[in-house]
Protein backbone atom coordinates (compact mmCIF):
# COMPACT_ATOMS: atom_id res chain seq x y z
CA UNK A 1 0.00 0.00 0.00
CA UNK A 2 1.17 3.59 -0.79
CA UNK A 3 1.64 6.49 0.85
CA UNK A 4 -1.47 8.14 -1.19
CA UNK A 5 -3.45 4.63 -0.20
CA UNK A 6 -2.41 5.28 3.62
CA UNK A 7 -4.01 8.58 3.84
CA UNK A 8 -6.89 8.17 1.75
CA UNK A 9 -7.92 5.05 3.07
CA UNK A 10 -8.76 6.02 6.61
CA UNK A 11 -10.59 9.30 5.36
CA UNK A 12 -12.97 6.88 3.80
CA UNK A 13 -13.51 5.13 6.76
CA UNK A 14 -14.38 8.09 8.77
CA UNK A 15 -17.89 9.34 10.12
CA UNK A 16 -19.58 12.26 8.05
CA UNK A 17 -19.30 14.29 11.06
CA UNK A 18 -15.04 14.06 11.36
CA UNK A 19 -15.46 14.36 7.49
CA UNK A 20 -17.20 17.63 7.64
CA UNK A 21 -14.39 18.74 10.79
CA UNK A 22 -11.55 18.26 8.74
CA UNK A 23 -12.72 19.54 5.64
CA UNK A 24 -14.14 22.66 7.40
CA UNK A 25 -10.66 23.30 8.94
CA UNK A 26 -8.97 22.94 5.31
CA UNK A 27 -11.47 25.56 3.94
CA UNK A 28 -10.57 28.33 6.75
CA UNK A 29 -6.92 27.13 6.11
CA UNK A 30 -6.80 27.13 2.54
CA UNK A 31 -8.15 30.76 2.38
CA UNK A 32 -5.70 32.05 5.26
CA UNK A 33 -2.75 30.48 2.75
CA UNK A 34 -4.16 32.12 -0.37
CA UNK A 35 -4.35 35.28 1.46
CA UNK A 36 -0.97 34.97 2.75
CA UNK A 37 0.33 34.05 -0.78
CA UNK A 38 -0.87 36.80 -2.73
CA UNK A 39 -1.03 39.34 -0.04
CA UNK A 40 1.11 41.97 -2.51
CA UNK A 41 -1.66 41.52 -4.55
CA UNK A 42 -4.78 41.27 -2.36
CA UNK A 43 -3.46 44.07 0.02
CA UNK A 44 -3.94 48.24 -1.42
CA UNK A 45 -1.05 49.15 0.50
CA UNK A 46 1.91 47.85 2.22
CA UNK A 47 1.96 46.75 5.91
CA UNK A 48 3.89 50.03 7.04
CA UNK A 49 2.18 52.06 4.88
CA UNK A 50 0.65 55.61 6.25
CA UNK A 51 0.42 57.87 3.09
CA UNK A 52 -0.45 57.58 -0.68
CA UNK A 53 0.59 60.42 -3.46
CA UNK A 54 1.91 62.53 -0.84
CA UNK A 55 -1.38 62.42 1.77
CA UNK A 56 -1.62 60.95 4.93
CA UNK A 57 -4.18 58.21 5.50
CA UNK A 58 -7.15 59.51 8.11
CA UNK A 59 -6.05 58.72 11.76
CA UNK A 60 -8.29 56.27 13.51
CA UNK A 61 -11.04 56.53 9.98
CA UNK A 62 -14.19 54.14 9.69
CA UNK A 63 -14.54 51.79 6.77
CA UNK A 64 -14.94 53.64 3.51
CA UNK A 65 -14.67 53.41 0.28
CA UNK A 66 -11.08 54.24 0.40
CA UNK A 67 -10.49 51.94 3.17
CA UNK A 68 -12.58 49.11 3.53
CA UNK A 69 -12.01 47.92 7.21
CA UNK A 70 -11.27 51.52 8.42
CA UNK A 71 -7.82 52.75 9.86
CA UNK A 72 -5.58 52.43 12.84
CA UNK A 73 -4.85 55.41 15.45
CA UNK A 74 -1.17 54.90 13.85
CA UNK A 75 -2.73 55.74 10.37
CA UNK A 76 -2.53 51.98 8.97
CA UNK A 77 -4.80 50.40 6.49
CA UNK A 78 -7.03 47.83 8.48
CA UNK A 79 -7.51 45.55 5.60
CA UNK A 80 -4.22 45.84 4.50
CA UNK A 81 -2.93 44.46 7.84
CA UNK A 82 -4.97 41.98 8.18
CA UNK A 83 -4.02 40.70 5.05
CA UNK A 84 -0.35 40.76 5.49
CA UNK A 85 -0.72 39.59 8.72
CA UNK A 86 -1.79 36.19 7.99
CA UNK A 87 1.78 36.17 5.97
CA UNK A 88 3.19 37.04 9.04
CA UNK A 89 1.48 34.13 11.63
CA UNK A 90 1.55 31.70 8.52
CA UNK A 91 5.92 32.20 8.56
CA UNK A 92 6.17 32.04 12.14
CA UNK A 93 3.50 28.94 12.37
CA UNK A 94 5.70 26.99 9.61
CA UNK A 95 8.80 27.89 11.73
CA UNK A 96 8.09 26.87 14.89
CA UNK A 97 6.22 23.86 13.84
CA UNK A 98 9.07 22.73 11.30
CA UNK A 99 12.02 23.70 13.90
CA UNK A 100 10.20 21.68 16.85
CA UNK A 101 9.67 19.02 14.72
CA UNK A 102 13.15 18.50 13.66
CA UNK A 103 14.32 18.87 16.79
CA UNK A 104 12.02 17.16 19.02
CA UNK A 105 11.20 13.91 17.11
CA UNK A 106 14.61 12.42 16.56
CA UNK A 107 15.48 13.07 20.15
CA UNK A 108 12.76 11.47 20.61
CA UNK A 109 13.64 8.61 18.54
CA UNK A 110 17.23 8.55 20.45
CA UNK A 111 16.35 8.69 23.61
CA UNK A 112 13.37 6.05 23.40
CA UNK A 113 15.58 3.44 21.72
CA UNK A 114 18.92 3.65 22.79
CA UNK A 115 17.85 4.49 27.18
CA UNK A 116 20.69 4.62 29.74
CA UNK A 117 22.19 8.08 30.54
CA UNK A 118 21.14 9.67 27.49
CA UNK A 119 18.08 9.19 28.15
CA UNK A 120 17.65 10.26 32.04
CA UNK A 121 19.31 13.25 30.88
CA UNK A 122 16.66 14.35 27.60
CA UNK A 123 13.91 13.56 29.62
CA UNK A 124 15.00 15.60 32.54
CA UNK A 125 15.69 18.35 30.03
CA UNK A 126 12.39 18.20 28.46
CA UNK A 127 10.15 17.68 31.63
CA UNK A 128 12.38 20.93 33.09
CA UNK A 129 10.73 23.04 29.80
CA UNK A 130 7.50 21.49 29.38
CA UNK A 131 6.91 22.78 32.95
CA UNK A 132 6.84 25.57 32.64
CA UNK A 133 3.94 27.90 31.40
CA UNK A 134 4.48 27.71 27.77
CA UNK A 135 3.22 31.58 27.75
CA UNK A 136 6.30 32.71 29.75
CA UNK A 137 8.50 30.57 28.78
CA UNK A 138 8.12 32.50 24.81
CA UNK A 139 8.43 35.51 26.69
CA UNK A 140 11.61 34.62 27.96
CA UNK A 141 13.20 33.25 25.06
CA UNK A 142 11.55 35.80 22.69
CA UNK A 143 13.52 38.51 25.22
CA UNK A 144 16.90 36.94 24.74
CA UNK A 145 16.49 36.09 21.09
CA UNK A 146 15.10 40.10 20.41
CA UNK A 147 18.70 40.85 20.55
CA UNK A 148 20.29 38.05 19.12
CA UNK A 149 17.90 38.13 15.92
CA UNK A 150 16.55 40.97 16.13
CA UNK A 151 12.16 41.80 16.48
CA UNK A 152 11.30 39.97 13.16
CA UNK A 153 9.63 36.53 12.06
CA UNK A 154 12.28 34.53 12.86
CA UNK A 155 12.93 35.81 16.44
CA UNK A 156 9.26 35.05 17.14
CA UNK A 157 9.24 31.38 15.23
CA UNK A 158 12.47 30.66 17.25
CA UNK A 159 11.06 30.96 20.74
CA UNK A 160 7.81 29.42 19.99
CA UNK A 161 10.14 26.43 18.84
CA UNK A 162 11.03 25.81 22.40
CA UNK A 163 7.54 25.51 23.50
CA UNK A 164 6.73 23.12 21.38
CA UNK A 165 9.95 20.27 21.35
CA UNK A 166 9.04 18.93 24.56
CA UNK A 167 6.05 17.96 23.37
CA UNK A 168 7.03 15.97 20.02
CA UNK A 169 10.30 14.45 22.25
CA UNK A 170 7.61 13.04 24.79
CA UNK A 171 4.84 11.30 22.18
CA UNK A 172 7.93 10.19 19.84
CA UNK A 173 9.95 8.71 23.14
CA UNK A 174 6.95 7.18 24.51
CA UNK A 175 5.54 5.16 21.26
CA UNK A 176 9.76 4.18 20.48
CA UNK A 177 10.02 2.90 24.04
CA UNK A 178 6.60 0.57 22.94
CA UNK A 179 7.74 -0.08 19.57
CA UNK A 180 11.55 -0.97 20.45
CA UNK A 181 10.31 -4.60 22.02
CA UNK A 182 7.68 -5.39 18.71
CA UNK A 183 8.58 -8.89 16.49
CA UNK A 184 9.68 -6.88 13.83
CA UNK A 185 12.21 -4.76 15.11
CA UNK A 186 13.53 -7.82 17.27
CA UNK A 187 13.85 -9.68 13.90
CA UNK A 188 15.94 -6.99 12.52
CA UNK A 189 18.42 -6.79 15.14
CA UNK A 190 18.83 -10.64 14.86
CA UNK A 191 19.63 -9.77 11.23
CA UNK A 192 22.22 -7.81 12.10
CA UNK A 193 20.85 -4.71 11.46
CA UNK A 194 22.64 -1.57 12.70
CA UNK A 195 21.01 1.04 14.91
CA UNK A 196 20.72 3.39 12.62
CA UNK A 197 18.90 1.12 10.37
CA UNK A 198 16.37 -0.22 12.71
CA UNK A 199 15.69 3.39 14.11
CA UNK A 200 15.35 5.27 10.45
CA UNK A 201 13.77 2.37 8.60
CA UNK A 202 12.00 0.42 11.35
CA UNK A 203 11.26 2.41 13.71
CA UNK A 204 10.49 6.26 12.19
CA UNK A 205 7.89 5.67 10.35
CA UNK A 206 5.58 4.13 12.81
CA UNK A 207 6.12 6.35 16.07
CA UNK A 208 5.77 9.71 13.71
CA UNK A 209 1.89 8.86 12.95
CA UNK A 210 0.51 11.02 15.53
CA UNK A 211 3.14 14.08 14.64
CA UNK A 212 1.30 15.45 12.04
CA UNK A 213 -1.64 15.98 14.68
CA UNK A 214 -0.08 17.31 17.08
CA UNK A 215 1.38 19.86 14.28
CA UNK A 216 -1.80 21.15 13.29
CA UNK A 217 -3.08 22.12 17.16
CA UNK A 218 0.45 23.36 18.01
CA UNK A 219 -0.02 25.48 15.32
CA UNK A 220 -2.85 26.82 16.28
CA UNK A 221 -1.67 27.42 20.06
CA UNK A 222 1.63 29.08 18.14
CA UNK A 223 -1.25 31.41 16.78
CA UNK A 224 -2.40 32.45 19.81
CA UNK A 225 0.95 32.62 21.47
CA UNK A 226 2.42 35.39 18.69
CA UNK A 227 -0.62 37.18 19.27
CA UNK A 228 -0.33 37.05 23.24
CA UNK A 229 3.58 38.46 22.56
CA UNK A 230 2.61 40.98 20.12
CA UNK A 231 0.01 42.36 22.82
CA UNK A 232 2.53 41.98 25.18
CA UNK A 233 4.96 44.31 22.94
CA UNK A 234 7.42 41.06 23.02
CA UNK A 235 6.41 39.96 19.39
CA UNK A 236 7.22 41.14 15.99
CA UNK A 237 8.32 45.06 15.90
CA UNK A 238 5.62 47.26 13.64
CA UNK A 239 7.96 48.15 11.49
CA UNK A 240 9.19 44.42 10.60
CA UNK A 241 5.88 42.95 9.52
CA UNK A 242 1.87 43.08 10.15
CA UNK A 243 1.10 41.24 13.47
CA UNK A 244 -2.33 41.28 15.07
CA UNK A 245 -1.02 41.18 18.22
CA UNK A 246 0.00 44.44 18.50
CA UNK A 247 -2.70 45.77 16.49
CA UNK A 248 -4.95 44.25 19.35
CA UNK A 249 -2.99 45.97 21.51
CA UNK A 250 -3.26 49.36 19.68
CA UNK A 251 -7.08 49.38 19.51
CA UNK A 252 -7.56 48.97 23.29
CA UNK A 253 -7.21 52.71 23.91
CA UNK A 254 -10.20 53.47 21.26
CA UNK A 255 -12.88 50.78 21.93
CA UNK A 256 -14.05 52.95 24.96
CA UNK A 257 -14.58 55.31 22.50
CA UNK A 258 -16.37 53.38 19.88
CA UNK A 259 -13.44 52.80 17.52
CA UNK A 260 -14.48 49.19 17.18
CA UNK A 261 -12.83 48.27 13.68
CA UNK A 262 -9.27 48.92 14.70
CA UNK A 263 -10.03 45.74 17.04
CA UNK A 264 -12.56 43.80 15.70
CA UNK A 265 -10.98 42.37 12.49
CA UNK A 266 -7.28 41.03 13.51
CA UNK A 267 -9.28 39.59 16.40
CA UNK A 268 -11.36 38.23 14.11
CA UNK A 269 -8.50 36.81 11.96
CA UNK A 270 -7.01 35.31 14.88
CA UNK A 271 -10.11 33.59 16.22
CA UNK A 272 -10.90 32.27 12.53
CA UNK A 273 -7.11 30.85 11.77
CA UNK A 274 -6.98 29.33 15.54
CA UNK A 275 -10.45 27.77 14.69
CA UNK A 276 -9.68 26.34 11.17
CA UNK A 277 -6.33 24.53 12.79
CA UNK A 278 -7.80 23.25 15.45
CA UNK A 279 -10.79 21.79 13.21
CA UNK A 280 -8.17 20.28 10.46
CA UNK A 281 -6.55 18.75 13.81
CA UNK A 282 -9.43 17.16 15.53
CA UNK A 283 -10.18 15.87 12.04
CA UNK A 284 -6.98 14.23 11.37
CA UNK A 285 -6.74 12.56 14.85
CA UNK A 286 -10.29 11.26 14.47
CA UNK A 287 -8.41 10.13 10.79
CA UNK A 288 -5.46 8.92 11.73
CA UNK A 289 -6.27 7.36 15.21
CA UNK A 290 -8.07 3.59 14.50
CA UNK A 291 -9.43 3.69 18.46
CA UNK A 292 -10.89 6.84 17.24
CA UNK A 293 -12.12 6.25 13.81
CA UNK A 294 -15.49 4.76 13.56
CA UNK A 295 -15.84 2.26 10.57
CA UNK A 296 -18.38 2.60 8.05
CA UNK A 297 -20.56 -0.53 8.21
CA UNK A 298 -21.22 -1.77 4.51
CA UNK A 299 -24.99 -2.24 3.43
CA UNK A 300 -25.80 -5.95 4.08
CA UNK A 301 -29.20 -7.76 2.79
CA UNK A 302 -30.28 -11.30 2.45
CA UNK A 303 -31.21 -13.23 -0.76
CA UNK A 304 -34.84 -13.28 -1.66
CA UNK A 305 -37.26 -15.74 -0.07
CA UNK A 306 -38.04 -17.48 -3.26
CA UNK A 307 -34.21 -17.71 -4.25
CA UNK A 308 -33.77 -19.58 -1.12
CA UNK A 309 -36.24 -21.79 -1.20
CA UNK A 310 -35.17 -22.84 -4.71
CA UNK A 311 -30.92 -23.29 -2.86
CA UNK A 312 -32.57 -25.12 -0.19
CA UNK A 313 -34.94 -27.62 -2.88
CA UNK A 314 -31.20 -27.97 -4.85
CA UNK A 315 -30.55 -31.79 -4.58
CA UNK A 316 -27.55 -32.38 -2.67
CA UNK A 317 -24.25 -34.49 -3.88
CA UNK A 318 -23.73 -37.40 -0.83
CA UNK A 319 -20.48 -38.43 -3.11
Amino acid sequence: MGITQRVIAPFKQTTGLARWILLSGLVLVALFILLAIFAPWIAPYGHAQVRVDGEMFPKNGPPSAEHWLGTTEGFYDVYSRVIWGSRTALQVVIISVVLSVLLGAPLGLISGYIGGWLDRVLVLVMDALYSFPSLLLAIVFAFLLSDLLGGGVLSAGVALTVIYVPQYFRVVRNTTISAREATYVEAARAMGAPRRTVITKYLFGNVVQNVPVIGTLNAADAIGTLAALGFLGLGIQPGEAAEWGYDLQRALPGASAGIWWTGVFPGLAIVLLVTGLTLVGEGLNETVNPTLRKRRLLPFSLPPRETAAVIADEPKDDR
